[in-house]
């Protein structure tokens, strides 16, 4: 397997070994995420600013919280990004902030929302919602839930942090804030609630595009994604095929397993493993893959 050459540390990236400190790395999405990336920002700065000129598109077909598509519309390290989800909970937040320009209903929303037990279990009895409503019930669930997951028969918090219970993650200010924010971004963003190989295909021959791709799916044979995730199931062996023809540069993300090291062996892609700390604070590894590396360190 081919690994990429050292090279002098860029400033504020870690190395391989080192940890990030999330709390140094603007939180743009208003997401809680199982497999969130505020950890890997300094990574995608670096990546992005590796390339040769700016990128004039950076589509990110599995979005989630989409931490790494708007941390490149914010800082201006990709002229376009286009976010794909599959998820429709999810899908509602992005449509109404992005797509309908409703981000400051949903901002006020949040702001002006009593949340108590019998609140949240009356907004989310709502079965037939609009996608701003729906938008709103996802954040909710997000910020109530163990774990911020958002797949069915996920359990919400019970005692919470410092017993605050289902407020322990509730910060509307700060929800409302990072919302309103994305006003100034909306324009370098377009939104699609759709599958994201399905988009990958659509924009492979195009050169000046690139690619980060953070499938919310488990490559192990313990498939958490079931749990987490209410779309988890993905061919991982033909998005790695569909990546080694694509024409644009491209970044993956991926659990450190055996299976994903024989993927990457057999496209001839590289890899390098970098220590993450999870929602538990345990430290982990985590896999880049990519054409080259170099930028990495």
């Amino acid at each position: 397997m081919t690994h990429s050459h050292r090279q002098p540390q860029l400033p504020g990236m870690p190395p391989p070994e080192g940890i990030v400190n999330v709390a140094s790395v603007p939180h743009r999405s208003p997401f809680r995420y199982p497999g969130g990336k505020t950890w890997l920002v300094p990574r995608i700065r670096a990546w992005l600013a590796s390339q040769a000129q700016t990128p004039a598109h950076l589509v990110e077909p599995f979005a989630g919280g989409a931490i790494v598509g708007l941390t490149a519309a914010f800082e201006g390290l990709a002229q376009h990004v286009t976010l794909v989800e599959l998820d429709a909970q999810v899908a509602a937040v992005w449509q109404t902030i992005v797509n309908d320009g409703h981000g400051d209903w949903l901002a006020e929303r949040i702001q002006s929302f009593d949340l108590t037990a019998a609140n949240v279990t009356a907004l989310l009895a709502d079965r037939s919602p609009s996608i701003r409503q729906q938008a709103f019930q996802t954040i909710v669930k997000n910020r109530v839930n163990r774990g911020g997951i958002l797949a069915k028969g996920a359990g919400m918090l019970k005692n919470g942090e410092n017993n605050r219970g289902l407020k322990s993650r509730w910060y509307p200010d700060t929800l409302a804030k990072r919302i309103r924010a994305m006003d100034g971004v909306c324009e370098q963003l377009t939104f699609i609630h759709g599958n994201g190989v399905a988009c990958l295909q659509q924009y492979a021959d195009d050169p000046t595009c690139v690619y980060f791709i953070d499938p919310p799916y488990t490559a192990s044979g313990a498939k958490p994604g079931a749990r987490l995730y209410d779309h988890w199931e993905l061919d991982h062996e033909a998005l790695f095929a569909l990546m080694a023809s694509v024409k644009g540069d491209f970044l993956m993300t991926y659990d450190n397993t055996t299976h994903i090291l024989r993927l990457a062996e057999q496209h001839k892609f590289e890899v390098l493993a970098v220590s993450m700390k999870n929602t538990h604070h345990a430290k982990k590894q985590e896999l880049l893959i990519g054409r080259d590396l170099r930028w990495a360190g």
